[in-house]
């Protein structure tokens, strides 16, 4: 009898800490994704014929500054009337 309580009380334990820590890995992701979040200040709206690379000319922007504050942005894929941060924090 303490044999099986001696097995169902260790197996409680690395549930228990298996449990706080996938507690703690989920916290300090979602911590990440907060801080990491653009902050645009100025937009633009998509003409015919502009591109990415030319917005970010105009803007006075690097293309990685660009690209940084416009995540997930698929340049080949601009649209007329789509708005683009121009200025801000990455």
């Amino acid at each position: 009898m303490a044999m099986a309580n001696n097995k169902t009380s260790k197996l409680f334990n690395l549930f228990f800490l298996l449990s706080i820590f996938l507690i703690i890995s989920v916290a300090q992701s979602r911590i990440l994704v907060a801080e990491s979040s653009p902050e645009c200040e100025t937009v633009v709206g998509v003409v015919s014929g502009y591109t990415c690379s030319a917005i970010a000319q105009k803007s006075g922007l690097t293309t990685e500054l660009f690209g940084s504050i416009n995540p997930n942005l698929n340049c080949d894929d601009l649209f007329v009337g789509q708005w683009l941060c121009v200025s801000g924090t990455a």
